[in-house]
């Protein structure tokens, strides 16, 4: 079965994961520029003077599809490359995919992967 591997990191965390993702093996990846927030709710900056608050936070969106054996070592690769101890570190989630097909050639499933 066919899982699509889902992470929020911070951006300055990406040379980072990306490596750890090719060393699990990994050749294919989506990473989209994203803004959000989650228990930290934003934070508190200062610009010539003046207090202001920001509220959504840029992040980077991971998504990797992967067979569902290799779920584990993906999870793992992002979570220790992606770490940095601090609030803000982002969540990974994983789900079940129904089908996949590469548009270039029809494949279909794991073929596709």
């Amino acid at each position: 079965m066919l899982k699509m591997v889902t992470a929020v990191v911070k951006p300055h965390k990406w040379d980072d994961v990306k490596e750890a993702l090719k060393g699990a093996g990994i050749t294919g990846v989506t990473v989209t520029e994203v803004k959000g927030f989650g228990r930290q709710g934003g934070k508190t900056e200062v610009f010539r003077g003046s207090e202001y608050k920001v509220e959504l936070l840029p992040k980077l969106k991971v998504e990797v599809i992967v067979d569902e054996p290799a779920v584990p070592t993906v999870v793992d690769a992002i979570t220790k490359s992606g770490q940095t101890g601090k609030i803000g570190d982002g969540k990974i989630w994983v789900l079940a995919l129904d089908d996949l097909v590469r548009i270039r050639t029809g494949e279909q499933g794991a073929d596709a992967v």
